[in-house]
């Protein structure tokens, strides 16, 4: 979540990806099948997350997993609702989850406007649905590093910041995705080489997940980590006088 704008992709393992793949200009995602763009925007009220580079990372990995009509699927931080969106439109039976409530209602909007059924609750990552198991979780939680051991309650920051490692959101998902998983079911998580991805390979492995990194891509800074660079390379997450960041996708799958 680097809050920059005309980042590019470099080549992943399939080759090389662009944001048109995806995503164009007006923020619509594409039908199934990568057939061109159907009607409808994505909704963004003041201080949600704007659909960037790891969310069209993701939405590449979810068309990749095989996001397909009867996958019970869960978008965890789902923001403006643009991978719930994305994956409805894969034939998914979705449910949405954000704690924030303009996030919640910009993606109710979002589907709305789509005319998909999608399910947009509030709450607390899996605090929000007690007892419930999907076929898949998606996640493109807060990453971002940021100074304070308390998260913002309010504001853009609560989009991106994650605790002094990065890993406040993190942690807890890893923690909790082998139980809100049904046997054989998906995670696909996306984050920042800033914020340990071994650190989540390590934790899911540990929960009983299989787990690798199925994706990596190099970014430019945006304003957020920018501003930080000094504090990231004072705390050791940064080396020497870099100004890009990876961005990773990590799959688990529930043996």
């Amino acid at each position: 979540m680097n809050g920059g704008r005309g980042v590019r992709l470099s080549e992943g393992e399939d080759g090389p990806v662009t944001p048109e793949a995806l995503l164009d200009t007006s923020g619509r995602f594409p039908a199934a099948g990568g057939a061109a763009p159907r009607p409808g925007r994505v909704v963004r009220l003041p201080g949600v997350y704007r659909p960037q580079t790891d969310t069209l990372l993701l939405a590449l990995a979810m068309r990749r997993e095989g996001i397909s009509p009867g996958t019970d699927l869960l978008d965890l931080c789902t923001g403006t609702g643009a991978l719930a969106l994305h994956a409805a439109r894969l034939g998914a039976r979705v449910t949405a989850v954000d704690i924030s409530r303009r996030a919640v209602a910009s993606a109710r909007l979002t589907t709305a406007l789509a005319r998909l059924p999608v399910t947009v609750r509030r709450g607390d990552l899996l605090r929000a649905l007690p007892g419930r198991t999907f076929d898949a979780v998606v996640s493109n939680p807060p990453y971002v590093p940021a100074p304070g051991l308390t998260l913002p309650r309010y504001g853009p920051g609560r989009s991106w910041d994650a605790g002094p490692d990065g890993r406040a959101i993190l942690d807890r998902i890893c923690d909790d995705a082998f139980a809100a998983l049904r046997p054989g079911g998906l995670l696909l998580l996306v984050q920042s080489g800033l914020s340990r991805p071994e650190e989540t390979v390590g934790r899911l492995s540990a929960a009983g997940l299989d787990v690798c990194v199925t994706d990596r891509v190099t970014i430019p800074f945006g304003p957020v980590t920018r501003r930080r660079a000094a504090w990231l390379r004072d705390r050791g997450l940064l080396r020497d006088r870099l100004d890009r960041e990876e961005l990773v996708v990590i799959r688990g799958r529930k043996k």
